[in-house]
């Protein structure tokens, strides 16, 4: 289980660190390709959850790799959850059907938190 872990929430804490840092660091009309949904949110609040995906993916990977509040890694990974939950929302309130990558990532986040409560 352990090795399923580090595999599965590694991968899982890259991308929201990849994203995250994008969200934090990129204007608007840089995201807009990628991200159709940014002129929907105020620019706060896209930093707000850059910042919160960066936190989450250091949550995923620090506290299991330290020993020190081993907790806070299912947490993140719940919190990953219901961000995405809240992010497939988001996309079916302005009419964007292309939820796969969503959808995927609440499964990932998911088996995250099985594993993480299994260590």
């Amino acid at each position: 289980m352990n090795i399923a872990y580090w595999i599965v929430a590694g991968l899982l804490a890259l991308f929201y660190f990849y994203a995250g840092t994008l969200k934090v660091i990129r204007s608007r009309e840089q995201l807009r390709p990628m991200m159709a949904w940014v002129d929907h949110l105020p620019l706060p609040v896209l930093r707000a959850l850059g910042a919160i995906e960066v936190l989450g993916a250091t949550g995923l990977v620090l506290p299991p790799l330290t020993g020190i509040a081993p907790s806070l890694a299912p947490a993140a990974a719940i919190g990953f959850v219901l961000l995405q939950t809240g992010a497939i929302a988001v996309h079916l309130r302005i009419d964007d059907r292309r939820i796969a990558l969503n959808a995927g990532l609440v499964v990932t986040a998911a088996a995250t938190v099985w594993l993480a409560i299994r260590r």
